[in-house]
Order: C-alpha cells, then sequence, then structure tokens
C-alpha cells in the first residue's frame, strides 16, 4: 500500500488482513496455546538456567534441572490443593442434604411467589440439562486437551531453552543492521515486561490468598484455605476473575450456615480485598512493566476469552504489553503504542499543526 492510496482501500485491506488472522489464530489454537505459555514460561525460568550455566552446569543438565525446580514447586502447590480436596469430598454427601433442603425450601418460594409450580420448575430444570449436555461434552474434551498441554509445554520449554541462541541469531538476521539496536531493545524490553509481569502475578496471587483465607477463616466459613487459594488463581484473570472468585464462599456459606449474614460478611470482604489488590498490589508489585490502560485491559482480556477460553484471558496481557513495546519502538506505530498505554495526555492535538486546545 501507498501513501496515495485511499482511505477506504487501506482500511479494508487492514480490516481483511486482522479477519485472517484472527482466524488463523482461532484455528490454531491447539497449537498455539502451548507454545505460547510456553514461551512466557521459558523466559521467566531463563534467569534459572543462566545461573546454571553459569555455575558451569552443562547446557543440558541446566535446562532439565531448571524443569525440575519448576515441575517440583508446581508438585508442591498441587498436593497442598489435593490435600485441601480431599476434606472438602469428604463433607459432599453433608452439603448434598443440606443443598437439597435449600433447594426444596426456594422451589417452595416460587411457587408461592410466581405461581409457578413445582412439576413446571423440574421441567425447566431438565430443559436446562438437557440443553447443557454439550457443554459438559466440551468440558470433558477440554480436560484431555489440557492433559496433552502439560505434557507438550515442559518438551516446549525445553526446546526453546535449547535453541535460545538459534532463535535469537534468527531474529537478529532477519531484520537489518541499522534497526539491531533496536531489536536489542525491543528484546531486553519484553523479557522485562514478561519477567515482571508473571512474577507481579505470582506475589499477587499469594498475597490475595493469604488474604481470602484469613477473612474466610475469621467468618468460619468451611474450606477456608482452599477457597482462598481458588479465589486468587481466578483472580489471575484481570478484572473479572475476582468477580467470579466471590461466588465459590458465597455459594459453601448459604449450604452450611443458616441465614444470610455471613454471605453479606463474605461479599463486604471481597470487595475490600479486591480494592486493596487493584489500589495497592497491582499498581506496584504486577502493573510496573505492563502499563496497559484499563479500557484496552478489559476489551483484550474479553477477546482472549472469545478467541482461546480461559487461557485467552491468561495471555491477553502479556502478549498485548509485548505489543506495546514493539509499537513503541517503530516511528509509524507510536500513535497505537500510546493508545494501549495508561499516560493521559494533558493535552490533545487538533491537527497535524502545532496547534493544541486543552
Amino acid at each position: 500500500m501507498t501513501e496515495s492510496e485511499p482511505f477506504y482501500k487501506k482500511s479494508t485491506t487492514i480490516l481483511f488482513g486482522l479477519i485472517l488472522l484472527v482466524y488463523v489464530l482461532y484455528l490454531l489454537a491447539d497449537i498455539l496455546v502451548p507454545l505460547a505459555f510456553s514461551v512466557l514460561l521459558a523466559v521467566l525460568l531463563n534467569p534459572l538456567y543462566n545461573l546454571l550455566h553459569r555455575l558451569r552446569i552443562p547446557k543440558l543438565l541446566a535446562i532439565i534441572l531448571t524443569l525440575l525446580i519448576a515441575i517440583l514447586i508446581l508438585a508442591g502447590l498441587l498436593y497442598f490443593l489435593s490435600s485441601q480436596i480431599i476434606q472438602f469430598g469428604e463433607m459432599v454427601p453433608q452439603l448434598k442434604e443440606r443443598f437439597s433442603l435449600i433447594l426444596s425450601n426456594l422451589n417452595s418460594w416460587i411457587e408461592t411467589t410466581f405461581g409457578i409450580t413445582i412439576e413446571k420448575q423440574m421441567e425447566l430444570v431438565k430443559e436446562a440439562a438437557n440443553s447443557s449436555k454439550a457443554l459438559v461434552g466440551q468440558t470433558l474434551s477440554g480436560a484431555l486437551g489440557m492433559f496433552s498441554v502439560l505434557v507438550l509445554i515442559p518438551v516446549y520449554i525445553f526446546l526453546l531453552l535449547l535453541y535460545k541462541p538459534l532463535l535469537l541469531n534468527f531474529i537478529f538476521e532477519v531484520f537489518s543492521k541499522k534497526n539491531s539496536e533496536n531489536v536489542t531493545v525491543i528484546l531486553g524490553e519484553t523479557k522485562s515486561a514478561i519477567q515482571s509481569y508473571i512474577v507481579g502475578l505470582l506475589i499477587e496471587a499469594a498475597v490475595v490468598a493469604v488474604l481470602n483465607a484469613a477473612a474466610l477463616l475469621i467468618l468460619d466459613v468451611r474450606y477456608a484455605i482452599l477457597l482462598g487459594v481458588i479465589g486468587a488463581i481466578l483472580n489471575m484473570i484481570p478484572y473479572i476473575g475476582g468477580l467470579i472468585a466471590i461466588l465459590l464462599p458465597v455459594l459453601i456459606a448459604t449450604v452450611t450456615k443458616e441465614g444470610y449474614t455471613t454471605q453479606l460478611a463474605i461479599v463486604g470482604a471481597y470487595i475490600l480485598i479486591q480494592f486493596i489488590d487493584n489500589n495497592i498490589l497491582v499498581p506496584r508489585i504486577v502493573s510496573s512493566k505492563v502499563q496497559i490502560n484499563a479500557l484496552v485491559s478489559i476489551l483484550v482480556v474479553l477477546l482472549g476469552g472469545a478467541l482461546w477460553g480461559v487461557s485467552g484471558m491468561f495471555l491477553s496481557i502479556p502478549i498485548v504489553a509485548v505489543i506495546k513495546i514493539i509499537f513503541d519502538r517503530i516511528e509509524h506505530l507510536k500513535p497505537w503504542g500510546k493508545l494501549l498505554g495508561d499516560q493521559i495526555p494533558n493535552e490533545y492535538k487538533v491537527q497535524a499543526k502545532t496547534s493544541k486546545t486543552s
């Protein structure tokens, strides 16, 4: 495209290219999602690998040790969660009995208030259950897909760390020598942003898990530690996960306790924790390198969810952060980088001239 081409032709070409790109990303999700997670984790684990390599540990052994340390940390977390889940499983029969009683009271209230008979309510529930069979099938296939991802990701990380010099050399050779300085800066800032974001996210999750669990323990909610950790994991999905995380402890409190005082207290506690998270933890721990404004963050999280599901929600912010770093280093794309950022100008340009209006 040349500068003389009309705007409608340029915009149509760009729009068609974006549609084609999104379609390809959607079509190749099973391949690209584990690869994207592997790239992020490889960048995160790279300092540990470099440390082991500087200690004169052979390259292959250093990569294997890096992966083993990461797997042991993950296994420890899963063991902790599984022990909590086992305790939860022991109470399932009592929870079922309590939930059935609450459901029976709810059915009677609906019949009295809205005139819908219990038989009609059961028919509606059955219809909803039948319509959700396809969703259950998708969930099972998603679980199988997750298993394959857990197998693929360590392999990808191993290969990315092994072939890191080859990949970096390819990136530098693709661009001309006059752009080598920009490429170096972009790679350095990208690595720093990804490492800062993931480490910050893990620290934030740990703090939120402690706050969640402490609040639930004070309110005497069963499975407080498990629910606190699950809430912190859900909270890693920007802006949306925190809202979903409130539902689980409220549901458990509804099933295990009389009245609604505890539920209201849980909502109040979680709102306070969200306030601390959004105004103290995220700005100081997570967003120090990933400076994406709230509007763009919400949009890309929703778009990532529509494209790649929950995985897309997790990946959306770091991917957009990398895109912003690239935009900020290319002259013609700098306005787009500013649009993604969180720096609000005091003045805005009316024309291409130097005149400005406040």
